[in-house]
């Protein structure tokens, strides 16, 4: 059984960094900078700004992109998506999600989808769920496999509205292994209604693959 909070992939540290970039765990000032980022996102999202306010963001913005600028790295270099245990690794477009129970082929996590992920009457986009089942059934089809394993196909049927700003279930599961092939299903809750359920194929990379 694996830590809940982890998104661990396979095999060691070094196997699970193909990239050859450092790894960081949540508590460091880098997660807790992806944290607040995410939560900017949002009350961005959702503000109403007036001229002064959007003007000096902007501001602000740009002396941080300047100042950002130089530290731009390769890809196996850059932090960003090298959280392990924040969801997505640290990638902020991902819907935050804590895991509960991870076993070797299954997944139990809520999630709460923010303003940043909004469609429109407070439901969330479609393509914000889509994401979500990518990231999610992504997480058992990696927890066995020898090399990571790269979405092939991803499904998703719209059955409810998610919304936004509530505490939802999402979970996956490994229903076949063929091979270097994972197929993996997945549902997200709103209590016992069902917003959206996903099915997908994950194939392990072969040794010269990234």
């Amino acid at each position: 059984m694996t830590e809940a909070g982890s998104a661990a992939g396979p095999g060691s540290d070094e196997e699970r960094d193909l990239l050859g970039g450092r790894w960081l765990t949540g508590d460091t000032p880098y997660g807790a900078m992806i944290d607040r980022l995410r939560d900017f996102l949002d009350h961005v999202a959702a503000a109403k700004l007036d001229d002064a306010t959007a003007q000096a963001l902007d501001a602000d913005l740009a002396a941080w992109t300047q100042r950002l600028t130089p530290m731009v790295a390769d890809e196996a270099h850059r932090m960003f998506g090298r959280v392990r245990d924040a969801p997505g690794h640290g990638q902020v477009f991902a819907p935050a999600f804590i895991p509960d129970q991870m076993g070797d082929d299954s997944l139990h996590a809520r999630v709460t989808f923010g303003a940043f992920h909004l469609g429109a009457n407070y439901a969330a986009h479609g393509g914000a769920v889509a994401l979500l089942f990518d990231e999610i059934l992504g997480l058992p089809a990696n927890m066995n496999a020898q090399r990571m394993a790269r979405t092939a196909y991803l499904h998703v049927n719209y059955r409810a509205i998610t919304p936004i700003d509530k505490e939802l279930q999402v979970s996956a599961w490994v229903t076949k292994v063929e091979g270097r092939k994972r197929f993996v299903r997945g549902e997200l809750r709103d209590g016992d209604l069902l917003c959206a359920d996903a099915e997908g194929l994950f194939i392990e990379l072969l040794p010269h693959q990234q």
